[in-house]
């Protein structure tokens, strides 16, 4: 930070508590035990200043989201809802879940029509292309019902990678969870943002997805959340988010955002 930014800037503190962290008092007193960060610097001085939109400030490790006007919700979509605010073919779409909010809000990536999850909606358009672009591979968790009784070697098969038709293609994580009446129900972890990738990589290991659902994007977990329902994105949650951007290296030459389902 400039000296001129240091000079007209806000009080630590002050940042703090307008954040909602806690009381101005107990705020110096966080700084005062080493719990506050500023650009990676432990601050224990009472008069130090910031930006609270470009300094990158943590309170016990956690990113402190710099105060905005903007939203970041999570929405469960359902299945059959298309992942787009407008469809000209007059099917349910993501309109019809947030007709009660007054911001004009930007989804963050899609999902496929027949897949239900977690779906990130703002009004924030820089960060919403930042998450949704392939090249900054964040990573998505699903469940899936899939077709057989998946053998625990298919992990390993979908871990080393599948050749699809459009290059190879590999999951982080693979997990049985239940097999009976010659289905299967497997969790996956994927940071690939290629066209319906999941499902085309699980009918490559000849397990054909019937049901999918994305339950976490990044540090975001659907939870109990209901289908169709909404909700604000808690302050940890924003920073996770913020560190998971900052965190991914951009890949070279990928290809523009796409479903990753």
């Amino acid at each position: 930070m400039s000296e001129s930014t240091e000079h007209e800037g806000v009080r630590l503190q002050k940042v703090l508590a307008q954040a909602g962290v806690a009381s101005r008092r107990r705020c110096e007193e966080l700084m005062a035990d080493g719990r506050v960060e500023v650009n990676g610097e432990v601050v224990t001085q009472m008069g130090r200043r910031v930006d609270p939109v470009a300094d990158v400030i943590r309170v016990d490790g956690k990113r402190l989201p710099p105060a905005s006007q903007n939203v970041y919700l999570v929405l469960n979509k359902p299945r059959g809802v298309v992942s787009t605010m407008a469809d000209e073919q007059g099917r349910p779409d993501l309109a019809s879940l947030v007709a009660d909010r007054p911001e004009r809000l930007f989804h963050v990536g899609r999902l496929d029509t027949d897949t239900s999850g977690l779906l990130i909606l703002t009004n924030d358009g820089d960060l919403a292309h930042r998450l949704a672009h392939p090249s900054f591979e964040i990573t998505k968790t699903y469940v899936a019902l899939v077709e057989g009784v998946v053998p625990d070697r298919t992990g390993k098969v979908l871990r080393d990678g599948i050749e699809l038709e459009d290059g190879s293609a590999s999951v982080d994580r693979f997990l049985v969870k239940d097999r009976s009446r010659g289905r299967s129900l497997v969790e996956l972890d994927i940071h690939m943002g290629r066209n319906r990738i999941v499902r085309r990589l699980l009918a490559a290991a000849g397990h054909p997805v019937l049901e999918l659902t994305r339950t976490a994007f990044g540090p975001l977990h659907v939870g109990a959340l209901a289908a169709g329902a909404l909700r604000e994105l808690s302050r940890d949650e924003l920073g996770a988010l913020l560190d998971s951007v900052d965190s991914s290296s951009p890949a070279p030459g990928a290809d523009e955002p796409g479903s990753s389902e």
